[in-house]
């Protein structure tokens, strides 16, 4: 165990944290098809340096993107997915440029509560118009592009704009995984220049990438026909948990 623990420089406590938060992350993004980073954040912010966790996510949205990629190519509307990856690769790199620049907490409030107040709209079956137009698709791109530069949640403002769409539970699943997959691409390049991307993350992305998988593969058998209905209430439902999740030590800090 110690041997591990120095392979990964983490403390027990912290380790055993984010082997249970990869875990649990990986089954709701095995069955969702988002939402790993937002756990891993959610849990973890309190006890290790966000800017920490931000290479930590990017591996494990990879490790789960193996295993969902086939499915979001072949289920995803990818006319719309390519139009958020656009408006992301633009926003991500202003993202990580306000992380140096201003307090994370105060953007991570205002992007927090701006998820909240969107997912109890939308669970109210309440129809953003905009949302439905060409620039609400790049504007929902860019804005999850800044976000995923702050803490690498841009996942919970895409499955935002994913799920204001009147389509079925597959192609909003699919679509949401193929995005995270997508944009990985951009992510390590902007990662690795703002020198986040360090031999440490690449250690722990050995080691915790077997409980992600193993979330992710039973969250995807988790994901069956009789569930479909409950996709939609269950996503928002989620995104507004996550939100007030996040909230909670922004209030106390």
């Amino acid at each position: 165990m110690e041997t591990v623990l120095a392979f990964v420089a983490l403390t027990q406590m912290q380790f055993l944290l984010l082997v249970c938060a990869t875990f649990a992350a990986g089954i709701v993004r095995g069955f969702s098809g988002f939402a790993l980073s937002a756990i891993i954040m959610a849990s973890a912010a309190p006890f290790i340096p966000p800017v920490q966790l931000l290479p930590i996510c990017f591996w494990m949205e990879f490790c789960a993107s193996i295993l969902m990629a086939r499915g979001g190519w072949r289920e995803a509307d990818r006319r719309v997915v390519m139009g958020l990856v656009i408006g992301s690769a633009v926003g991500t790199p202003i993202g990580l440029f306000l992380t140096t620049s201003i307090p994370v907490a105060t953007s991570q409030f205002v992007v927090l509560v701006l998820v909240i107040v969107l997912a109890l709209i939308l669970l109210a079956k309440i129809r953003i118009r905009f949302l439905a137009t060409r620039p609400g698709l790049y504007l929902s791109g860019l804005t999850a592009g800044v976000v995923t530069g702050l803490s690498y949640m841009g996942g919970m403002v895409v499955a935002v704009y994913v799920l204001s769409q009147d389509t079925d539970a597959r192609k909003i699943r699919g679509s949401l995984a193929l995005f995270l997959f997508v944009s990985l691409a951009t992510s390590i390049l902007y990662l690795t220049y703002f020198e986040v991307m360090t031999q440490t993350a690449m250690k722990r992305a050995v080691v915790f990438a077997v409980p992600t998988f193993l979330g992710v593969f039973i969250g995807q058998k988790l994901f069956v026909p009789r569930l479909e209905p409950y996709y939609r209430p269950f996503c928002l439902s989620l995104l507004t948990a996550l939100g007030l999740a996040g909230l909670v030590p922004l209030s106390l800090s």
